[in-house]
């Protein structure tokens, strides 16, 4: 696979980009990062110092990720949605100085894998978004999602689930079981938790 880097695009040359990976226009890619095969990154998107993404992760134009996040693979990041890292922002400290880096510790939103955050969302760090979640465009995470999850609102709010298609599941009729209808596949829901029907391991 071939990797492409734009050369409008800002690369850090610590940076560690994946086999066919895709950096376009006036994306930034900050020292020490590390981004799996098949990534891509779009116009103006901004990746942090050190953070991780895995393998065929998409982030949208002006999507911003801020370090320490990490992102597993197959992850989607929407136009202009922001993972946070300051839990306590404050440009000055309490005597009026100018805060650098030593004057904060910064955190991360992490993100599993196949999630998927919408349009404008905002992760609040360090929250988690469970593998398979859905995070509605707009919406603003303060809480842990659940793996399957969709969430929607500020602040957001589960409504629902979804499979692996990344479709709104259905009641299947039997109680505590949902379906994909795009697949078919059949999701078993139990203390808050979902799995496919077909496996005995949890997806949460």
């Amino acid at each position: 696979m071939t990797t492409r880097i734009v050369d409008s695009a800002d690369v850090a040359d610590s940076a560690s980009i994946g086999d066919g990976s895709s950096i376009w226009h006036l994306a930034q890619v900050r020292e020490d990062a590390v981004l799996g095969a098949g990534c891509v990154v779009g116009r103006g998107a901004y990746v942090g110092t050190g953070v991780h993404l895995g393998d065929h992760c998409k982030l949208q134009n002006y999507a911003l990720v801020y370090e320490p996040a990490k992102l597993g693979h197959g992850v989607f990041v929407g136009p202009a949605a922001v993972l946070t890292n300051d839990t306590f922002p404050r440009a000055v400290n309490p005597d009026g100085s100018l805060k650098d880096a030593s004057d904060w510790d910064a955190v991360g939103v992490t993100v599993g894998d196949g999630a998927s955050i919408g349009a404008r969302a905002v992760c609040i760090a360090p929250v988690e978004i469970g593998p398979w979640a859905t995070v509605a465009a707009g919406a603003v995470v303060a809480k842990d999602v659940p793996a399957h999850a969709l969430v929607i609102g500020v602040p957001a709010r589960q409504i629902g689930w979804v499979g692996h298609a990344g479709r709104p599941l259905e009641p299947s009729g039997t109680p505590g079981e949902w379906r994909c209808p795009q697949t078919g596949t059949a999701y078993l829901e139990s203390d808050g938790a979902l799995r496919r029907a077909e496996t005995d391991e949890e997806t949460a």
